[in-house]
């Protein structure tokens, strides 16, 4: 590296002749021109061989600035084009390897070409000769020159008089440009500038222009230190630097005016009608932001939280729209089905039109995947003609991410309540908060708890997120809550909404929804709404039942998506497609049937029987095996069970032991034989009290060697007395039996005023029973 010293003067040029190829030492953050001295460190190896070298010769070495001051050892693509011919006066060796030399500027010289660059740079250059006419115009540029230097130098305090007067005496132009500009600050790219300039007049010119500017910067400051000095205190240092430093910006151009800024700030706070609190948080802050400098990191944190409170909605909202019959009309449009749900939806917007406020409980849609979940809230907006905005919280483990993050954070922002607000601009939107049973919580905070406030229509009003950290009022907006399962949102959390189950759909509604809603949607998407593609009811059934196995239609319009897409092939490659889809074209387009009714495959023999079990995709009918083999009295349980579950398999076989003379089961069958119970489906875990009975019919079915008449079903909690008690999910489970072709269910006798929820064409073709013990449940199945 090498490191400068204050450059000093000298007088003629002490070397006659320089030879054309030289070495080369790259200078780092200084310029040596003709006329210096110029004191270096050295302490880069290439440059101490350079320097070697020379001084066992002519001692002249090539100096060239390099362009970037970072790199330490830099390639000659890497330097400047333009340099100066050095004398080497005095060198010195130090204790620590590095050298100390005094070097004298000759003349300027251009690289043509480098000859070696290891170990050490050298050059063949072409030596400038100075050409000097001292003209009049030239000699007026020299006094003008010396005129701003002597200014200059009497602006700043205790200047050296020693440099004054060799300036004064100089007689060539172009040493009193190089010379003048040693002694004033330049940054390092002017100074490389100045020497590529070879015509003397230009560098005369740039001289007086850089001298101008840094006479009214002084002056500026010295007028700006006048006016404050005598009001300047220990306490008022930083203001002052701050203001002498925009003071010297404005004048040089180099700065905008702020005041114009803040002005306009202010205004904007103004009109977005703040409350009292919030309009005087943000204007104390504006007030703060007027005293930091423009380049500090406090003042984007500042400018960027005024951002946030100008934006948000404050006071702007949509006119609301209360016609209730619209809103009918519109859920009616987007959704088939769903009475139940429709029903509840337009009661809730009823009170809330009533009441004119929105304070009342929080609506929270339940229900598997794919029956419609986002879209009702989507309708619920655009019926009443508010903005919809959607927060996913599946996976949110941060407090922060409901409640924002403080502003001592690099990179805080408001939470995802004023974030949605902000897009929507407006205070009354409908937000939907998806998956809200899917939350999460770990050392960052409870992000449920952090919604509490969030979704009570008592707090909301006052809801303070940690980036504002001042009130703004949540009672306006309409909230409602999704979720696949109910039983995992918290407590505290579901206490504040109001749940409203939806159900899956039965293969005739799927039908209907397909033909009505997904066909026209999917032929839309893949460009085939002109094409008439006619979809056979059978094939439809077939893909309903074959091709997919859920409670809602996600899986169905995929695959409705798919027959669109081959279609569409078919038309790019000029083939004639087959726009009616029969159900025999299904399985050349997918292949073989996914899924199959296998209960009759199943149900036998003896020891198996069907039960009925609720999923967090619905309703599914659910296989439960036995075996029996020689040993002495041992439970084995198998398929991935939950504690529950386990111990209704135990409370069945409880049962059955303690009544085998009733049931007539030999004495000593227990005693010789080992059971083995297995829930097909392994990899799933399973838990509950509900399939009870069934695991009860398996173990009799097996024990009695009868078989389970297929057709049948059942569920139902057993207690160690042989009691069926109820259990829920009940509407999920009988559709799924129907979809299953299931005749016969077995339901406990209290599950029975649940039916009612069922409309009764979906129940058309199904015999219930309602049994209040066990033993009646197998006379039901074994009669």
């Amino acid at each position: 590296m090498e490191d400068n010293f204050p450059i000093q003067i000298v007088g003629k040029d002490n070397v006659d002749k320089i030879p054309e190829i030289i070495p080369i030492v790259p200078l780092r953050g200084t310029i040596l021109y003709p006329g210096t001295l110029l004191p270096l460190a050295v302490t880069r190896k290439p440059s101490m061989d350079a320097i070697n070298k020379a001084l066992i010769s002519d001692k002249l070495v090539g100096f060239i600035g390099q362009k970037d001051l970072s790199v330490d050892l830099p390639k000659t693509n890497a330097l400047y084009s333009y340099g100066c011919v050095g004398y080497i006066l005095k060198m010195l060796r130090f204790s620590d390897g590095t050298q100390r030399v005094l070097v004298q500027g000759l003349k300027r010289f251009k690289v043509e070409k480098f000859i070696k660059t290891n170990p050490i740079f050298e050059a063949k250059i072409e030596v400038i000769e100075p050409f000097e006419e001292k003209t009049v115009e030239i000699e007026a540029l020299m006094r003008n020159a010396i005129g701003y230097f002597s200014k200059f130098a009497s602006l700043i305090p205790n200047f050296p008089e020693e440099l004054q007067i060799p300036v004064l005496n100089i007689n060539s132009p172009g040493r009193l440009a190089d010379v003048i500009s040693t002694n004033i600050n330049l940054s390092y790219e002017r100074r490389q500038e100045l020497l590529e300039t070879i015509p003397v007049k230009e560098r005369l010119v740039k001289i007086m222009e850089w001298l101008n500017q840094e006479i009214q910067v002084l002056e500026l400051g010295t007028k700006i230190q006048d006016e404050v000095e005598s009001e300047l205190g220990k306490s008022q240092r930083d203001f002052f630097l701050r203001e002498q430093l925009k003071a010297i910006r404005k004048e040089l151009g180099e700065e905008t005016d702020a005041s114009q800024d803040h002005e306009g700030i202010k205004k904007q706070i103004l009109e977005a009608k703040m409350p009292s609190q919030a309009e005087e948080h943000a204007l104390r802050e504006l007030k703060n932001l007027s005293r930091m400098h423009q380049s500090s990191a406090e003042y984007s944190v500042s400018r960027n939280y005024l951002d946030w409170m100008i934006s948000l909605p404050w006071s702007k909202a949509t006119k609301d729209n209360w016609d209730l019959i619209k809103t009918e009309e519109q859920l009616n449009k987007d959704h088939y089905g769903l009475e139940k749900v429709k029903e509840r939806i337009l009661e809730f917007l009823a009170v809330r039109k009533l009441k004119n406020d929105m304070k009342g409980p929080i609506l929270c849609l339940v229900g598997p995947p794919g029956v419609g979940k986002t879209s009702v809230g989507k309708s619920i907006a655009t019926s009443l003609g508010k903005k919809f905005a959607r927060i996913s919280l599946g996976g949110v483990h941060d407090e922060a991410e409901i409640r924002g993050h403080r502003r001592t954070y690099v990179g805080s922002l408001p939470g995802r309540i004023l974030q949605a607000l902000r897009k929507t601009d407006v205070n009354n939107p409908v937000i939907m908060l998806d998956e809200i049973d899917k939350l999460g919580k770990d050392f960052r905070g409870d992000p449920s708890s952090a919604l509490l406030e969030v979704l009570d229509p008592e707090q909301n009003n006052t809801f303070t997120d940690h980036y504002l950290d001042t009130e703004f009022d949540l009672s306006k907006v309409l909230f409602i809550a999704t979720a696949n399962v109910a039983d995992t949102i918290p407590d505290p959390l579901r206490d504040r909404m109001e749940t409203i189950s939806i159900s899956g759909y039965t293969l005739e509604e799927k039908i209907i929804i397909a033909e009505n809603y997904l066909i026209p949607k999917e032929k839309e998407a893949t460009g085939l709404e002109k094409r008439k593609i006619n979809f056979e009811t059978e094939a439809l059934t077939k893909l309903i039942t074959d091709y997919t196995r859920e409670a809602g239609v996600r899986q169905l319009s995929l695959m409705i998506n798919s027959v669109c897409r081959k279609i569409a092939r078919s038309i790019t490659e000029n083939k004639k497609p087959n726009l009616t889809i029969k159900a025999k074209n299904l399985e050349k387009m997918f292949g073989p049937s996914k899924y199959f009714n296998e209960i009759i495959e199943r149900i036998s023999v003896p020891g198996v029987a069907t039960g009925l079990a609720w999923t967090s995709v619905g309703g599914d009918i659910l296989f439960i095996e036995a075996n029996k083999m020689d040993g002495k009295d041992t439970l084995t349980l198998t398929g991935q069970l939950g504690e529950v579950m386990q111990e209704s398999a135990r409370a069945a076989l409880s049962y059955l032991k303690s009544n085998s003379h009733k049931l007539e089961i030999p004495e000593d069958f227990f005693e010789k034989h080992n059971i083995h119970i297995h829930f097909p489906a392994g990899a799933v875990p399973k838990d509950g009290p509900s399939a009870g009975i069934t695991i009860a019919v398996t173990l009799y079915s097996l024990i009695k060697d009868k078989i389970v008449p297929p057709n049948i079903a059942m569920t139902g909690e057993i207690t160690i007395k042989g009691k069926v008690l109820p259990v829920g999910g009940i509407k999920e489970k009988v559709l799924a039996a129907k979809r299953a072709g299931i005749t016969k269910i077995i339901l406990p006798k209290r599950n029975k005023a649940e039916l009612l929820d069922v409309k009764e064409r979906y129940l058309e073709g199904i015999n219930f029973s309602f049994v209040e013990n066990i033993n009646e449940v197998f006379n039901e199945v074994f009669s």
